[in-house]
């Protein structure tokens, strides 16, 4: 792992330049009913008004923006439970390049719509009994494509990065910041934006409660392996983090926390009733874990990253309501 070549803030700032002009500067919104429940000023960084939906625009784009003619003619290939999808086939549109996108079977059928509208060829594979990332490497390695991952990858990260970039300078420093935590291309990018910009802020990062594995391999010190976790997070349903994220995320974060499914249907309640935010799951799992921790953030100035919005409206619905 020694041998890894990290990205660092630089890239961050790179990646910035680069998506100017094609991802969305996303608003900061705060609510004064929350703060007063909290007792603190929380700032939410809303990825769910990103392009296609989610953060995952911002690395996809700027992985992309940097392929050769060669790889640009060839195509991309990624694999994805659903935004790094839509990421990747709306970024290759933009950019003029074909895009091959392995999604789950059982992925949110609003994903698989709206990643097969931005031109993307979708192969499904089912998530419980294959490996995508061995699909996604025979297909690449079958059709010439570069393959991209969704999180372990250096322009992927800093692209995400990006985000905690812009709510820094929107708002200056915090005293903690909480964000969603899956493969850790999230984690990792806005950890090197946070400790270039607000370098006492802690930073925790939030998996579902049935799939901690990063949790588990922060306080391990190597990376733990588990079977994909059932959670309504379905853009955390990760096995494992990558070397690259775990390493960033090892020298960086200060805790990882989770939270439960009932705590994001609440999250998800409230930010859609008092906020009149759209998020999904996955989304809610930095504000679940704030106001479970409403005691030692009191009086303090508390950033939580909103990932994403793409959850079928009837999904949506039901869980609300049940």
């Amino acid at each position: 792992m020694n041998t890894l070549t990290l990205p660092t803030f630089e890239d961050v700032v790179a990646a910035a330049e680069r998506i100017k002009g094609h991802a969305h500067k996303t608003p900061v919104i705060t609510s004064r009913t929350l703060n007063e429940e909290l007792g603190c000023e929380v700032f939410f960084k809303c990825e769910n008004l990103q392009r296609m939906g989610a953060f995952k625009f911002r690395g996809g784009f700027n992985a992309l923006s940097k392929f050769t003619p060669e790889q640009r003619k060839a195509g991309v290939v990624a694999f994805s439970s659903g935004n790094h999808a839509q990421a990747i086939a709306l970024s290759a549109r933009l950019l003029g390049m074909p895009a091959t996108i392995v999604m789950p079977q059982d992925a949110p059928a609003a994903k698989i719509a709206a990643t097969r509208g931005y031109g993307g060829n979708v192969i499904t594979y089912d998530r419980y009994t294959e490996d995508r990332e061995q699909i996604g490497r025979d297909l690449a390695e079958k059709h010439g494509y570069t393959l991209i991952p969704p999180y372990d990858h250096p322009d992927v990260i800093a692209g995400q990065g990006t985000a905690a970039k812009e709510l820094f300078e929107e708002v200056g420093e915090l005293d903690a910041f909480f964000v969603p935590l899956g493969g850790g291309g999230l984690l990792s990018g806005s950890a090197l934006a946070t400790r270039a910009l607000s370098p006492n802020c802690k930073l925790y990062g939030v998996e579902p409660e049935a799939g901690n594995d990063g949790q588990q391999s922060f306080r391990s010190g190597s990376i733990v392996h588990i079977d994909t976790p059932k959670t309504i997070a379905d853009g955390a349903q990760t096995q494992h983090l990558g070397n690259y994220t775990f390493e960033l995320i090892r020298r960086h974060v200060d805790d990882i926390l989770t939270a439960s499914d009932a705590e994001l249907v609440e999250a998800m309640r409230f930010a859609a009733s008092r906020m009149k935010l759209v998020i999904e799951p996955t989304g809610c799992l930095g504000f679940a874990a704030a106001r479970k921790m409403k005691e030692q953030l009191k009086g303090k100035r508390v950033g939580v990253f909103v990932s994403g919005g793409n959850v079928d409206i009837e999904r949506f619905c039901s869980l609300l309501a049940g």
